[in-house]
């Protein structure tokens, strides 16, 4: 019987997503980092403070420079007012993240469906109702020191954030380097862009780049890029003997079949040559 092992992109078992909240403008520096050496991330934002910045306070990013400012990066959710969450009633909680959505997704023109806890507060409740205002996933804060692909994406738990052991966590990641292994891994950092100026270790996270960037054997993706990527996985069907693939979703799926070359499986029928 024929093996198959769904993996990422281009047959890499490895990928890297990052997470940042709040759009400080400490975010222009980050984005010009990450743009640099090729790293993809995602941007939590807070909409309530784009009524701050139109009266010329300048904490974060103003409105008007956000879609060209996370240009090939995701903008996410972070609520209007970023309220503790367990403290707040589940329906304001709901007009908080449907307007937040609705006013992002006026900014950057796509659906906007990821979110960042505020200050990681969640419960079962909330993250239950996550789904029926039309997000696809939520991020507390932790730091696992883990690799793994989630179960829970309402309980999507980072690898570290970038203040705890980040160095040691992107090497361990890389020494990862067994074409036989089949476990997909993915490294997963989160933070401030303001913790960089106001530590003043912006040289940390170049190194990072640095060190993480222009791999071959590891996918540079943002959150919402991930899981429907992974979403897409859950849905292939296989015929019984393994001579077809039907993926029903829109976007290509990669897999390899009985430990050798891995192919794209794109949307439709795909008859296998075995």
């Amino acid at each position: 019987m024929n093996q198959f092992y769904v993996c990422y992109p281009k047959g890499k078992i490895k990928a890297l997503t990052l997470s940042y909240d709040d759009g400080n403008i400490a975010d222009r520096k980050l984005v010009d980092i990450f743009n640099r050496y090729g790293l993809k991330a995602t941007f939590n934002l807070i909409s309530g403070t784009f009524e701050e910045t139109a009266k010329n306070q300048a904490e974060f990013v103003r409105q008007n420079e956000v879609a060209e400012l996370y240009k090939g990066h995701e903008v996410a959710c972070h609520t209007v007012t970023h309220p503790w969450l367990t403290r707040t009633p589940i329906d304001k909680l709901a007009s908080e993240i449907l307007q937040n959505r609705d006013t992002l997704e006026a900014t950057v023109g796509y659906p906007v469906q990821g979110f960042a806890y505020p200050y990681g507060s969640y419960s079962d409740e909330i993250k239950a109702l996550l789904p029926f205002v039309g997000l696809e996933y939520a991020r507390p804060v932790a730091d696992t020191d883990q690799f793994e692909v989630p179960e829970d994406y309402f309980d999507w738990q980072p690898t570290c954030h970038h203040d705890h052991l980040l160095l040691e966590n992107a090497q361990k990641f890389l020494d990862f380097d067994n074409p036989h292994d089949h476990h997909m891994r993915l490294m997963y950092v989160w933070g401030h862009s303001y913790e960089f100026e106001r530590n003043d270790n912006w040289a940390h996270i170049e190194k990072f780049a640095e060190l993480i960037a222009n791999k071959n054997d590891i996918w540079y993706v943002t959150n919402i890029d991930f899981k429907r990527y992974m979403t897409a996985a859950k849905r292939l069907v296989f015929s019984v003997n393994g001579s077809s693939i039907l993926n029903p979703s829109a976007i290509s799926v990669w897999v390899q079949i009985n430990n050798g070359t891995a192919i794209e499986v794109k949307s439709g029928l795909n008859t296998i040559a075995l």
